[in-house]
């Protein structure tokens, strides 16, 4: 068992820390390369500070999104990834990119997928006045957040009633889901049925 996977990431990365202290280095799962869209993006420092190779693809040093994406698949292959993990990158990737990486590109999303799919994922479930919250790892397609369900995990909150009563909870779930549904990709545990492409078996 082996895994080569690179992560994305626009912000702190405490999800690409999470992934660090629970399976980098582990059971043959290594992570090879961290990306973002910000050049001064925390999960960049993060990633430097293991020795993990960092590049930067800001939109503003490319012609368009394609040609960004371009270049950013070109680094990430270039660096051996298999997996391509979007732990808060908050950019959509191209069709083109996704063909470079089939069924290997996977992102976490909070919310109970398909309720609340994009930006701002808790406050539209607060404005629906949902009660149970929770989390998802699915394959990227070429959709906002429509791609199969990996692993969905639920947290009820009936007293919740602004961001703040919600995040800290869903980030600590997101933290265990993330690196759950990555051992589960390396063991070869995770496969898209191929009788129905919406639905993905997970073996026992």
């Amino acid at each position: 068992m082996s895994l080569r996977l690179a992560v994305l990431a626009s912000g702190t990365g405490s999800n690409l820390q999470a992934i660090l202290d629970h399976v980098h280095g582990r059971d043959g799962i290594a992570v090879v390369a961290v990306g973002s869209d910000k050049p001064e993006a925390p999960a960049l420092a993060r990633a430097r500070e293991r020795g993990i190779p960092t590049a930067a693809f800001p939109l503003a040093d490319h012609p368009d999104r394609a040609a960004r994406d371009t270049a950013l698949a070109d680094w990430l292959a270039g660096n051996g990834a298999e997996l391509i993990v979007l732990a808060g990158y908050m950019q959509l990737v191209t069709p083109a990119f996704l063909a470079r990486f089939p069924q290997a590109v996977v992102n976490v999303h909070p919310a109970l997928l398909p309720a609340f799919p994009g930006l701002r994922a808790v406050e539209q479930a607060l404005a629906y006045g949902v009660r149970v919250f929770g989390v998802t790892v699915h394959f990227v397609d070429e959709g906002v957040d429509t791609g199969p369900l990996i692993l969905q995990r639920a947290l009820e909150l009936p007293h919740a009633r602004v961001p703040e009563d919600v995040l800290p909870q869903l980030h600590a779930l997101e933290h265990e889901l993330l690196p759950e549904a990555i051992r589960l990709i390396a063991q070869g545990a995770v496969r898209v049925d191929p009788a129905d492409a919406r639905r993905v078996l997970l073996d026992p």
